[in-house]
């Protein structure tokens, strides 16, 4: 019998935070390569059915033994809360064995247990959860086990927003990814569905009708940062308004997210009836695949028109041509679409003339969108983005909509981002090989159907700040949801009242007996989803007013707070790079992760490839509807023993905090230098008994515990300081 042992006791995890505990020694694997003596996830695959509100998941996961001699051990899986499994089989050559449950208290008695003998945590953040056990092992070298487990739950729903969360994460148990990994949600409803979310990337979420949903993803070689979720509501006949929130701590402030969504399908006397103006650049540079894209973009719009919208086409070189005087019915766009299908591109480019013609067909009586597309710089006319950004305010109409498509690299994203703020729209960057039509038909579908305009929001009784996107909020279109984030102060109940214009009449909404909890607990995506959307706006703020240093640092500090890579900063781990206090207690210098980046060009650095990836990556993140990926960095050199020359991760994101691993210490990266001055730390042993009582105590902890026997956090302006 071969027994598996490493220099650091960790717990090698299947997905759904398995442990696999082998000759009761927990198993390890090296940060970057498949153990010699090792079992691997060769693959786990998830299948989830929601009816209703009831949910099947189906989960077939495959162990291989890919080192030379026997592995042995125990299976432990920590399943989801309120699971009810009805079928739970092991596969060994072919064999069906069945697998023990085991009660909450049951498993809290052994992740206890084992977390006592062998001092490593991770099993304590699953505390509370019923668990399987299965004697699989021992797998000889080089062959397979299948474990297959049916588990049913029941989704359940908070002010008609309805959550399906499946434990995905192994970030905190294994750094070994999986070779294959797939997770797909099919969802029916009886009732139409309405609000559909999910705050996973790399997760795809597709409509198939009013009453499906289908969502999932599928890789390879994956490694799960955050559990997965998917959030939907029930449709109804006015607009619904979904909260969610989080707070770490009853003595810090909260984060919020509210979802408004508007009827998927809704009477053709909800849409507002809207005018379009497409401005197209046809100047010379525009000559070939790129003109021929534009005119199949304006093609896809102008067929797909409401019937009470009007229209207009603008094109532009070195002066303007327009398709008509004035704007158009609905039923004159296919000889638009042939008249631009005929032109050609040739001139110069004449910005100012083109724009400000167009605003000034706007009608004040209705909503007016207009689409500007142009791939290359002012070159004929006014060609000062200052001055041509003026003379439009001098005619732009408050009902005007302006979304810009900067085409290739050679486009002022400063006059472009600059037209979109304004004027209550976006832009969009459509890189060299990627395709015209694409893009603008994307926007436009989401853009088609305004049922929602001049939106403004109150949250009654609780005080909000600080959220975005900023006032004045976007329109609401049909088919999509406004996603609203923010930090909140005190919990309360309360109403929140959303006013906006439905063809110049005011329409208003209320939302009764929304709770922001006092208490700790909530969605821990919110608050780094909160930090990319305000991350993005200080960057957008810079590039377009100029660079300072309270912008700068807002920038920094939000970047190590959350862990969020932006141009200012990078996570490099230098070695020592920490100074000791009396005591022995770690103290980070400043910053405690982040290293002052390059800083950004200067503002009049508008154009070129570098621009256009800083605009899109700012804008990019000031509209996000998902926190991006958790940095990784490593080390030069390995701690705890490691093998000379190996390396191990030292920065981890748990929940809404990002650690940093500073000789052998888990530093979270609120712990600066100042506030460790200012801050009163509790230094507790690992394993004793007080250790104990705090994670009775104080649940929210286990999650940050969990990462190792020494770590400082800081919850409710209290610092912990966990050490051996």
């Amino acid at each position: 019998m071969h027994h598996l042992r490493h220099h650091r006791l960790s717990f090698f995890a299947a997905i759904l935070a398995l442990a696999l505990i082998v000759a009761n020694v927990p198993f390890t694997a090296s940060a970057q390569t498949t153990p010699a003596n090792g079992v691997i996830l060769k693959s786990h695959r998830v299948t989830v059915d929601i009816t209703d509100q009831i949910a099947v998941t189906k989960i077939e996961q495959v162990f291989y033994n890919s080192g030379g001699g026997l592995a042995e051990g125990t299976y432990l899986f920590p399943l989801p809360a309120g699971a009810a499994v009805s079928d739970l089989t092991l596969y060994i050559d072919g064999v069906a064995y069945k697998p023990q449950l085991l009660s909450a208290q049951q498993a809290k008695d052994i992740y206890t247990a084992i977390v006592r003998q062998r001092r490593d945590p991770v099993l304590l953040q699953y505390v509370g959860r019923d668990a399987i056990q299965a004697n699989i092992f021992p797998i000889p070298a080089g062959q397979e086990r299948k474990i297959e487990i049916t588990y049913s739950s029941i989704v359940t729903g908070d002010n008609g927003l309805f959550n399906y969360a499946y434990p995905l994460k192994t970030d905190y148990v294994s750094t070994l990814p999986a070779q294959q990994v797939s997770l797909a949600v099919n969802l029916t409803s009886k009732d139409p569905i309405s609000t559909i979310y999910s705050p996973n990337p790399q997760v795809i979420v597709t409509r198939i009708d009013d009453h499906q949903v289908r969502a999932g993803f599928e890789v390879t070689n994956y490694r799960a940062a955050d559990d997965f979720s998917l959030y939907y509501a029930l449709s109804n006949a006015d607009i619904s308004a979904n909260l969610v929130t989080y707070r770490a701590g009853a003595n810090e402030d909260g984060y919020f997210m509210l979802m408004l969504t508007p009827p998927t399908n809704v009477d053709a006397d909800r849409v507002i009836p809207k005018d379009v103006i497409i401005v197209l650049d046809q100047s010379g540079s525009m000559q070939g695949e790129k003109w021929s894209q534009a005119q199949a973009a304006a093609r896809y719009v102008l067929t797909h028109l409401n019937p009470q919208d009007r229209f207009n086409a603008i094109v532009f070189s070195t002066g303007y041509r327009l398709y008509a005087n004035e704007l158009q019915p609905v039923s004159n766009a296919e000889n638009a679409a042939q008249w631009i299908n005929g032109l050609d591109a040739v001139g110069g480019t004449d910005i100012n003339l083109a724009l400000t013609t167009a605003a000034q067909m706007a009608d004040s009586e209705r909503q007016t969108v207009l689409l500007f597309l142009t791939d290359g710089l002012p070159s004929e006319g006014v060609v000062e983005s200052k001055s041509i950004l003026a003379n439009i305010a001098t005619v732009a109409r408050p009902n005007l909509r302006l979304f810009s498509f900067g085409v290739g690299d050679d486009v002022d994203t400063f006059l472009l981002d600059s037209l979109s703020s304004a004027y209550g729209g976006t832009s969009v960057y459509v890189r060299p090989q990627e395709n015209i039509e694409d893009k603008v038909s994307s926007l436009y579908n989401k853009i088609t159907s305004p049922v929602l305009t001049d939106l403004q929001l109150n949250f009654g009784s609780v005080m909000v700040d600080d959220s975005y996107p900023l006032a004045p909020l976007p329109d609401l279109f049909a088919g999509s949801s406004l996603i609203v984030v923010g930090r909140y102060r005190s919990g309360d109940k309360t109403t929140i009242t959303l006013t906006g214009k439905l063809n110049g009449e005011t329409q208003t909404f209320s939302y009764s007996d929304l709770v922001f909890p006092a208490n700790a607990g909530g969605q821990p995506f919110i608050p780094r989803l909160w930090a990319t959307r305000k991350i993005g706006y200080l960057l957008n703020q810079i590039r377009l007013n100029g660079e300072t240093k309270e912008l700068v640092d807002s920038v920094v500090a939000l970047s190590i707070r959350y862990g969020i890579i932006t141009p200012y900063t990078s996570f490099l781990i230098q070695e020592n790079d920490i100074t000791v206090q009396e005591g022995g207690t770690p103290i980070p210098i400043e910053p405690p992760v982040a290293m002052q980046g390059t800083a950004l060009p200067t503002a009049t650095a508008n154009t070129g490839s570098a621009a256009v990836d800083r605009a899109s990556e700012a804008n990019d993140m000031a509209g996000a509807v998902s926190a991006p990926a958790a940095p990784t960095a490593q080390a030069g050199q390995a701690s705890g023993g490691a093998a000379a020359g190996t390396t191990t991760e030292v920065i981890k994101q748990v929940n809404d905090r990002t650690f940093v691993l500073r000789n052998g210490t888990w530093i979270d990266t609120q712990y600066t230098a100042e506030v460790a001055a200012n801050t009163q730390i509790v230094t507790i042993t690992f394993l004793s008994d007080d250790y104990f009582k705090l994670l009775e105590d104080h649940p929210e902890l286990k999650d940050y515990l969990a990462l190792g026997d020494h770590v400082i956090v800081i919850v409710d302006g209290v610092a912990y300081e966990i050490k051996p």
